[in-house]
């Protein structure tokens, strides 16, 4: 399939640069194989059906953008990506995954406000594994002079609102260095409403690395290597999507994560089960959807992997028309932008 065919105009004032004073009021497009209208992210409620699921990713960003200079003088970004497999032993100094802006060799010494790391490895896909100091809480240090990892295309530098703004009201399992951001539209109250509509919640976990800010860049998809991360799709939540779609109801993720970590899990030998570990799923047409049957997603970069995923539940038409509503009525697009919601019709008879 030709990655030319997820091509659109994406006008450069349309991506937001800020975000919304309040959450529960950016703009949403909601959309049905049939039609669409323009509603905001409060009438969320109206639009489920009692009997309905929704899928949270509950993982929490942390400021992983370490600032920092060589012994020489020289300036360095390291931006921590996630742990190495089985490499926090307290006694030899945490070992990360990261990407580092600017040149370095093994072994490197990179100063921090409060600490170093050390560059052990160099890997062929860019990144390095770096020591921290035996006794250095990595997590912990981050929090005290790390920077919010905001996505490539918001040009500015954080500030001190993100830490709170880039991040979920649910968030509580840190790990990511970029936000679900379908997510950040919902609200303790918003949720609350959800919930007494009788919709039922339950929750995954993807930790969203670097990768998915990586355009497909090949003109054939199937030569793509998507970058994988950890999920984990817990057995409750498993349950839960069994028990809705048994009644009837609709199974919504709220983001491509959420989407992709029970679409892994649906992948397994034998079908839909719990599942934690790496996932390298690569959701594009003709592929289908076989656990959700609607998403609630922000607007995605052309050529982006998070836009093909979404085709799969609109198709490709379907998903470039709605696309082309969303330029030609100025909705403010990716992270801190507005968001669509797709469902399919419900299967359930609301009384």
């Amino acid at each position: 399939m030709q990655t030319a065919l997820f091509d659109y105009d994406l006008p450069p004032e349309l991506i937001a640069q800020e975000p919304l004073a309040a959450r529960d009021q950016a703009r949403l497009l909601h959309a049905t194989p049939e039609g669409h209208a323009h509603r905001h992210v409060t009438d969320l409620p109206g639009l489920l059906e009692p009997g309905d699921l929704l899928i949270l990713n509950r993982t929490r960003v942390f400021p992983a953008r370490l600032l920092g200079h060589r012994a020489t003088g020289g300036a360095h970004e390291v931006l921590l990506v996630h742990p190495e497999e089985g490499a926090s032993q307290a006694s030899a100094g945490e070992r990360w995954r990261a990407l580092v802006r600017g040149k370095v060799h093994v072994g490197t010494v990179i100063g921090f406000a409060e600490s170093t790391c050390t560059v052990e490895a160099v890997h062929a896909d860019g990144t390095r594994t770096v020591r921290f100091p035996p006794g250095i809480h990595v997590l912990a240090l981050c929090e005290r002079i790390g920077h919010v990892p905001l996505p490539p295309y918001i040009a500015r530098a954080d500030q001190p609102a993100d830490r709170e703004r880039y991040q979920t009201v649910f968030a509580d399992s840190p790990g990511s260095v970029a936000a679900p951001t379908a997510g950040l539209h919902l609200t303790e109250a918003l949720i609350a409403a959800i919930q007494a509509r009788g919709v039922e919640l339950a929750r995954v976990e993807l930790a969203i690395g670097p990768g998915t800010f990586k355009p497909v860049d090949c003109e054939q998809l199937e030569d793509f290597v998507i970058h994988a991360e950890r999920c984990v799709c817990p057995a409750a939540t498993v349950a839960a999507i069994t028990a809705c779609h048994a009644r009837g109801g609709r199974v919504v993720a709220i983001g491509t994560t959420a989407l992709r970590t029970v679409e892994s899990a649906a992948r397994q030998p034998g079908g839909l089960a719990p599942y934690e570990g790496w996932t390298s799923l690569f959701l594009h047409p003709p592929q289908t959807l076989q656990v959700c049957d609607g998403l609630l997603t922000n607007f995605h970069m052309p050529r982006s992997s998070l836009l093909m995923a979404v085709s799969c539940l609109t198709g490709i038409e379907r998903l470039l028309e709605l696309y082309a509503i969303a330029v030609a009525e100025h909705y403010r697009f990716l992270s801190y932008g507005d968001c669509m919601l797709y469902l399919k019709p419900s299967a359930m008879t609301v009384s």
